[in-house]
């Protein structure tokens, strides 16, 4: 079977867009629809399923309008008014997009952040990744039927919400991360309960991975199931957990250190099999680095220091003309932000690299052949996605 061909003999000719030349009037297959099914971790993602008795034959993907159109709606925008805008781009983890924008914004405008700034906005990112593992998780778990994982893992994500909370006074879209620094310091006695919360986080785990990663129906559904063969990361942009399960360490933490990553122990978490039991154990795992790294941002962190630089008026706000490109690791896989300035008041182009636009539309549409009806929605959270990346 080739990389790009699935193996379709069985099949019907393909026409020349590369669809298939299905006659449903023959009785022999039947379209079927896999989604929507919102909130939820493909949420208003949807897939056009065509079956033969019940394998999938084709797959195409539909993305969708919940979200729509934030790269054109930021070009008509000034710059400290896309700041609300990018955080509904991904609604579990919409830190990670404040903080891209701030940065390209920071690199275009010769910005300087000041360095405590830079690890409150390390502790926001890596609180954020715990929560969209936490939603990760419960999704797996819930497309096999196992709906009590979600249900303690949706606990844990309220937890950390409540640190959130305490932090920016708002538990979804946060604001928090600004060009040019954070809106404010950490409240007194935060660590403390920060480290409360890890504690009991920690003690969830050992449920999950006791009743989820050791339970023989989870793993009969999930191990050799979807596995992604190494040889296709670089053909489909396959970045994140999804490579790191296929033993390939692909980190930008690592790869491209940025905000005070340089200054923390840590090593990507891989796996080798590349399945689907593999991709969730790897979460699984990060989501333990990811509270070994909030400890070690709490006690290494300045005790004193600016939090924000000092800014022009942001409503006359013009940037020299310019553009770059700024990545950093989310949740599932490389997120960047491509940001072209004129001189003017406005961007004059913004282009968002997310993940899940590689991961669910040629990847999925790949992997899904051949599958049985019953493991396309494990396949499907599988790749770990969130819509709105996909038709921003």
């Amino acid at each position: 079977m080739g990389l790009f061909t699935p193996d379709r003999s069985q099949y019907p000719a393909e026409k020349v867009d590369g669809s298939l030349d299905i006659d449903l009037s023959s009785g022999k297959y039947l379209k079927l629809w896999q989604g929507p099914q919102h909130p939820g971790i493909t949420g208003n993602m949807s897939v056009e399923l065509t079956v033969c008795g019940d394998e999938v034959v084709e797959g195409k993907t539909h993305v969708g309008y919940l979200h729509r159109g934030f790269e054109k709606l930021m070009e008509r925008r000034s710059f400290i008014q896309c700041f609300p805008i990018v955080c509904r781009i991904c609604v579990p983890e919409p830190d990670f997009n404040e903080y891209c924008y701030a940065a390209v914004v920071e690199e275009l405008a010769g910005l300087e952040v000041p360095e405590l700034a830079h690890w409150i906005r390390n502790l926001i990112l890596e609180m954020g990744r715990i929560n969209s593992y936490m939603m990760y998780l419960g999704g797996q778990a819930g497309a096999l039927g196992m709906g009590v994982i979600g249900q303690w893992t949706t606990y844990a994500r309220d937890l950390m919400l409540d640190r959130f909370e305490e932090l920016t006074g708002a538990r979804i879209y946060h604001m928090f991360i600004l060009p040019g620094g954070v809106r404010d310091r950490l409240p007194e006695g935060f660590a403390g309960r920060m480290e409360e919360t890890l504690r009991e986080l920690e003690d969830i785990m050992v449920d999950v991975e006791q009743t989820m990663f050791r339970n023989a129906v989870f793993k009969r559904r999930t191990v050799g199931m979807g596995v992604i063969d190494p040889d296709w990361l670089e053909p489909y942009g396959i970045t994140g957990p999804n490579a790191r399960a296929a033993g390939v360490p692909r980190d930008v933490r690592k790869d491209f250190p940025y905000l005070v990553y340089p200054q923390l122990d840590f090593e990507p978490v891989t796996g080798q099999d590349s399945d689907i039991y593999t991709r969730a154990d790897v979460r699984r795992r990060d989501v333990l680095l990811s509270v070994d790294l909030i400890r070690q941002i709490l006690a290494r962190m300045p005790r004193g220091g600016e939090v924000m630089t000092r800014l022009p008026n942001v409503l006359h706000w013009k940037i020299d003309p310019g553009e770059t490109y700024i990545r950093g690791e989310c949740s599932r896989g490389e997120y960047g932000y491509y940001l072209v300035t004129d001189g003017s008041g406005y961007p004059r182009r913004v282009n968002v690299r997310g993940p899940s636009y590689t991961h669910a539309m040629a990847l999925l549409e790949r992997m899904i052949v051949n599958v049985n009806i019953a493991d396309v929605a494990a396949l499907m959270v599988s790749l770990h996605t969130y819509p709105p990346e996909i038709e921003r």
